[in-house]
């Protein structure tokens, strides 16, 4: 695979077991790029190899007087070099390659993951930490990789170089092959405590990047009740306490550099005394000297490699534990068992109840908006399977789409089936066509979509902003998640965009909760009417939106409990008009009083001036 391929056509299915099991599949699957980085790397470090021998050569010419010796050592240095050049030039190239294939690898994995789970990810997974694992956790998965073949490549090249040096001069080829195993594995003591400093380090940056996330996403929110200076300190305690952790990652790291610099020199040193003993002896010709102490010297660069595949595996080795926890994560218990299926019929929720049948509109309320945001991505068919659920029996019965479970069914069919809006949609900058231009079934224009959801406000305000000189909403540009834009002109132009995709099933979370009584009356009717035959859940609080709908359904701690229209409910049942109206426990007590509900005796004399008719009730809602 080489940069200019990319993006991958497939990026496998990992391994995600555990973060080094990962990064051995990332490995394996660059096999053919790690071979490559390999190859280059030795013909780059046998050739620094080689330089010894030929100064050592030319040291000897020199003292022998051997003119002819000397051309040849000359001869090849100049060889040497080339080789050199070229094996690092090229080792530089592939490994570089590994890198970033690697990296895009992992991120067309978190991306697939991503477009898998939906809104689902972030209730699993802090929006920080997925941040940090699309980012900095990336680059570093892709250090290991590409750093894995150049210690390959360095490590063969020792083992060599000492074989060579026993061979070639037993008496100080010895010392050095016995010194190298030390030298290299001499920090091993100390990587454990390095490793657990680095992993700390990354946690307080992990909690710092998601709160400077979650601070950024509310920041409006925190400047209205004046929370800028308290999520500041707080965000300024996590910093410096991400720098106190670097500082000390930093101190073990700098000691093992230490280490590394000290006992290498300490070879050298000993190297030269003992080598210099046997040539004043004459035991040894000086060019053997020199082409030891030479070797000896070199040595350290491949041996740099060593420390460098340490810290790369302890910085990568959490971040790929990082990145398998997201790309762990399943839609559902359950794999796609039907294929090429996209089904119709009526909506139905086994774990609650909840029915909505095919071609019409169900409005859902529930006194809880968490269970309702959850019931919501359940019928879109993304079941709350948390972690713990790690067998399928742990997991709730999928939603089923003309009696077919939605988590059996591949997740494209699945999404063009049943579409989700939650609560706080966004929006992608780029202009309006394209925040329009979204697979549907063609039957529903941009046009009609926009009029349904009541969006002419909002064209006239693009149209003024708009690049060309007749003022064409369409080619206006949106900032990023529609900031330009109040929070109701967001949330209709994101309906306007659920109703031009046109689905079986469209599941909306409040659609209408930004916006005033008024254009949501109007946007309740667009709604009924552009949706007519085609299956829509809303669920909402609001009894303009309830009034529209064919059918109304209760939700009560995770059940359905009462099922017809909003002023058959609004009359006979108590949760669902506390709920509606927001009314107190006097006023509710003194309804159901006069609907006979309860025990009316517990009403008091003093209470029945505070009791409201059933008219001033819907008067009210």
């Amino acid at each position: 695979m080489q940069i200019r391929d990319l993006p991958y056509s497939d990026p496998g299915d990992p391994d995600v077991r555990s973060g080094p099991r990962f990064l051995f599949w990332l490995g394996r699957n660059q096999l053919g790029g790690q071979l490559k980085s390999l190859s280059w790397g030795l013909l780059h470090q046998l050739g620094i190899a080689g330089l010894p021998v030929t100064v050592g050569l030319a040291v000897q010419a020199v003292i022998d007087r051997s003119g002819g010796r000397l051309a040849l050592a000359g001869g090849l240095i100049v060889a040497l070099g080339v080789l050199i050049a070229v094996g690092d030039t090229m080792l530089h190239r592939t490994a570089v390659t590994n890198w970033i294939t690697a990296a895009a690898r992992v991120q067309q994995l978190l991306a697939r993951k991503t477009a898998e789970l939906g809104s689902a990810l972030t209730r699993r997974v802090a929006a920080g930490e997925v941040v940090a694992v699309s980012t900095g956790d990336v680059e570093k998965i892709g250090w290991f990789v590409e750093a894995l073949s150049r210690f390959a490549a360095a490590a063969t090249a020792l083992v060599v170089i000492c074989a060579g040096l026993a061979v070639y001069l037993p008496s100080l080829g010895l010392m050095v092959a016995l010194a190298m195993p030390v030298l290299a594995l001499a920090v091993l003591p100390l990587l454990p405590r390095a490793t657990r400093r680095a992993d700390e380090q990354r946690e307080k940056a992990g909690k710092a990047t998601e709160l400077a996330s979650d601070t950024v996403a509310g920041l409006r929110v925190l400047r209205g009740i004046g929370g800028e200076e308290l999520f500041l300190g707080r965000y300024r305690r996590a910093s410096q306490e991400v720098r106190r952790a670097a500082v000390r990652s930093a101190r073990m790291w700098a000691l093992i550099s230490a280490v590394q610099v000290l006992l290498p020199g300490v070879l050298l040193i000993s190297l030269v005394w003992y080598g210099a003993t046997l040539a004043r002896d004459g035991r040894i010709d000086v060019g053997q000297l020199v082409t030891v102490y030479s070797a000896a010297t070199l040595m350290l660069f491949p041996l740099r490699h060593f420390e460098e595949i340490a810290m790369a595996y302890s910085f990568s080795r959490p971040s790929a534990q990082r990145a398998v926890r997201v790309l762990s994560l399943h839609r559902s218990a359950q794999e796609a068992t039907v294929e090429g299926v996209t089904p119709t019929g009526d909506l139905y929720d086994p774990a609650t109840g909840l029915m909505a049948p095919r071609g019409r509109f169900t409005a859902v309320v529930c006194g809880d908006p968490d269970e309702a945001g959850r019931l919501a991505e359940r019928l879109g068919g993304h079941a709350e399977t948390g972690e713990e659920d790690d067998k399928a029996a742990a997991a709730p019965p999928s939603v089923l789409l003309g009696g077919v479970a939605l988590d059996e069914i591949p997740l494209d069919a699945a999404r063009a089936a049943v579409l989700v809006q939650d609560k706080d949609p966004v929006l992608l900058s780029g202009t309006l066509r394209e925040l329009l231009d979204v697979p549907s079934s063609g039957l529903v224009t941009a046009d009609a979509a926009l009029e349904a959801a009541q969006c002419g406000d909002v064209l006239s305000a693009l149209a003024q902003a708009s690049p060309d000189d007749d003022g064409d909403p369409m080619r206006t540009r949106i900032t990023e998640r529609g900031r330009s834009l109040s929070g109701g002109q967001r949330q209709r132009l994101a309906l306007a965009r659920s109703l031009v995709t046109d689905p079986e099933a469209l599941v909306l979370d409040e659609p209408t909760s930004a916006v005033d009584s008024h254009t949501e009356a109007r946007v309740a009717a667009g709604i009924a009417k552009l949706r007519q035959g085609r299956t829509t859940v809303a669920f909402a609080s609001s009894p303009l939106l309830l009034d529209a709908a064919d059918r109304v359904v209760l939700v009560h701690e995770g059940t359905v409990v009462a099922v017809g229209n909003h002023r058959d409910l609004l009359r006979t049942e108590p949760r669902y008009r506390a709920v509606v109206t927001r009314e107190t426990d006097d006023e509710a007590a003194a309804a159901n009083a006069v609907n006979g509900i309860g025990d009316v005796s517990t009403v008091r004399s003093d209470d029945v001036p505070a009791m409201k008719s059933i008219e001033e009730i819907e008067e009210r809602a």
